[in-house]
């Protein structure tokens, strides 16, 4: 941008004509690109209503799970003893370590969702979709170790010491080395563009704008001066990106135990003030689940309801932690799956699932004072009338629980764009994306154009189309891994170090 265009974007601002270019911008991205996306990814097959991308998603982690013999159970225990270092090998390859790997995924994913979406899931659905929500969340663990185990698996491994990996790499080159290099190539492709699209809204600019509408109830200042929001967020996501993934790991081995255990901890408080109606409002999840009314609220429409907000929480499927988790020091790649096994238990059966059971115990969902947020189904909002309710004090928790979520979660997918963009036009532009992704993040705190925010999550979405096409042609290679693997641990070649 020339000094004449900046000067004039000013003065266009100034004269109210970028609120006119906004709306003409959210106009354009609504008609002509978000309602066709919503109508290809929300598509609802015939007879269950589910829409096509979580039947993707679902469809994928079923088969993942099945072809991968229940390593999510099987292996749950072993990837506990990963994550505390036990078979750390200092010498192996790598940027960070397998914590700071599972730590800078999960501050990707456990974020807004698991306080606003698990919120309106419940309400839509009925106690029921917390179970769903579970199920969902256990089988997301398969399909996260296959990913994350063929990110490791296909890394580059630079002069430098520095590592370049993730969904484009596994794509590429992976299905290139079984023939099918021109697929491999255009599903790379659409991976990337899909990612840094994603990441400059939906990671970012959405972030921002959602934890600004929380925030903002309880801090006067940047309800009044919402841009000075967006200025001190870019700041201090500045502060981190700059560094790279040492930074971000570092960053995000602190923020994120802090910011779950601050919310889980909350959440049992409630349930614990509540025990005495605790085992009612199991039994209203259990038989919620499965009750048999045909219509939306029924089994389908709760099991639906479950599904759906788990694969948008822990974004299993869609490729985006194999890009964190193929800079960690692993011995077998297969190590580095297990250790993301972890990653759908924590978002999903943990953190979602405390927010489901604050919901359902507090009953607020029946409460005619928060029937306005039912209705327009303004999650964090119910999250916090439920809290606040049994925690006078809990909405400046919740504001400072959505801030640490929306900037942990921005930190890590600037870190997914940055390598998806760095792979698409080369390491010296790495600079062009990091200032870009900054701008996107003041911008966050002034558009308002929803349209427009919008299109960016539906391309986190569509990542899991060409991930988990890929995935699944490439299934084989991550089968044959854990196999030797397990061979190896029963001889004991692989063994504690510590």
């Amino acid at each position: 941008m020339n000094a004449n265009c900046e000067c004039a974007w000013i003065l266009a601002a100034a004269d109210g004509q970028w609120s006119s270019f906004e709306q003409q911008a959210d106009f354009f991205f609504g008609t002509y690109l978000v309602e066709p996306l919503a109508k290809v990814f929300f598509w609802e097959l015939p007879g269950i209503g589910m829409p096509l991308v979580v039947a993707w998603l679902l469809a994928g982690s079923i088969f993942f799970t099945i072809r991968m013999g229940f390593v999510n159970l099987r292996m749950f225990g072993h990837a506990i003893q990963l994550v505390r270092g036990k078979y750390d090998d200092p010498d192996a390859a790598g940027e960070v370590s397998h914590f700071q790997a599972l730590a800078t995924a999960l501050s990707a994913t456990v974020g807004l969702g698991n306080i606003a979406g698990v919120a309106i899931a419940v309400a839509a659905g009925g106690p029921g979709a917390t179970l769903w929500l579970i199920v969902a969340g256990l089988l997301g663990m398969s399909a996260k170790f296959t990913e994350v185990t063929l990110g490791q698996h296909y890394r580059h491994v630079r002069p430098d010491g520095s590592i370049m990996g993730g969904a484009m790499y596994y794509l590429s080159e992976g299905l290139a080395a079984r023939g099918l290099a021109g697929l491999g190539r255009v599903l790379a492709v659409a991976f990337v563009i899909l990612c840094i699209g994603g990441s400059l809204g939906g990671g970012n600019s959405f972030q921002v704008k959602q934890g600004l509408d929380q925030i903002r109830t309880v801090v006067p200042f940047f309800d009044a001066h919402p841009w000075a929001y967006g200025l001190t967020m870019a700041v201090l996501v500045g502060a981190v990106i700059i560094g790279g993934i040492r930074r971000i790991a570092a960053v995000a081995d602190k923020v994120v135990p802090f910011m779950c255990l601050l919310y889980v901890a909350a959440c049992l408080y409630v349930i614990f003030m509540n025990v005495a109606v605790l085992p009612a409002a199991l039994a209203s999840i259990v038989h919620g689940a499965f009750r048999p009314e045909a219509a939306v609220g029924g089994f389908l429409g709760c099991l639906v309801i479950g599904i759906k907000r788990a694969a948008f929480s822990n974004e299993a499927g869609i490729g985006s932690a194999a890009i964190a988790h193929s800079a960690a020091r692993s011995e077998y790649p297969v190590q580095e799956g297990i250790v993301s096994l972890l990653e759908p238990f924590i978002d999903t059966v943990v953190v979602c699932t405390m927010t489901a059971l604050v919901i359902v115990i507090t009953g607020v969902c029946n409460d005619d004072t928060c029937a306005d947020y039912v209705a327009k189904q303004q999650g964090a909002a119910l999250t916090s009338a439920a809290m606040a309710g049994q925690i006078s004090w809990f909405p400046y928790v919740l504001a400072v629980a959505v801030f640490l979520f929306s900037y942990s979660t921005m930190i890590s997918w600037s870190y997914y764009g940055e390598r998806c963009w760095t792979w698409l036009f080369g390491e010296s532009f790495t600079i062009f994306y990091r200032l870009l992704f900054l701008a996107f993040t003041f911008l966050g705190s002034v558009v308002t154009a929803t349209n427009v925010l919008d299109f960016s999550d539906l391309m986190i979405l569509g990542m899991a189309f060409p991930n988990i096409l890929g995935v699944f042609l490439l299934s084989g290679v991550v089968s044959q891994g854990l196999a030797d693997y397990r061979r190896r641990l029963a001889r004991g070649e692989v063994g504690p170090r510590a």
